[in-house]
């Protein structure tokens, strides 16, 4: 009898830890959900807040989340320079650890290569992360 209230009790505890991983997802989802409009916008001031809460909530940096966004098929960074949102991809360049920003996205191609082929090279943000690389 000890054992099956031992291995339910397991089994429950389990179950609940499972279900707040799940839950904690969704809410980080939730969380994010409109931070492509933020930077698309260019409010610099409501993306300072997003991220601010998502790192206070969820304990996680813009390293963290960053290549897991899509804005169009576009990183928040490329999104920003399509964009001409300056001081969003300012604070988005400058909050990324130089490291990240020198690696390749989901396609393949380095911020860097990305602006090159895109022309981009005259934008204000193309300037900004040349200096921080």
């Amino acid at each position: 009898m000890l054992k099956i209230v031992n291995s339910s009790l397991i089994t429950s505890v389990l179950a609940f830890g499972l279900s707040s991983q799940v839950n904690a997802a969704t809410n980080v989802n939730e969380a994010l959900a409109n931070i492509c409009t933020i930077v698309q916008a260019d409010d610099k001031g409501e993306l300072r807040k997003k991220m601010k809460s998502v790192e206070d909530d969820f304990r996680l940096k813009l390293q963290d989340y960053y290549s897991g966004i899509s804005c169009d098929g576009n990183s928040l960074i490329r999104t920003a320079m399509l964009n001409n949102a300056e001081e969003a991809g300012t604070l988005l360049i400058k909050k990324m650890p130089k490291s990240t920003l020198n690696e390749p996205e989901k396609d393949g191609k380095t911020l860097q290569a990305w602006v090159s082929e895109k022309g981009l090279g005259s934008n204000p943000l193309a300037t900004v992360l040349a200096a921080r690389i």
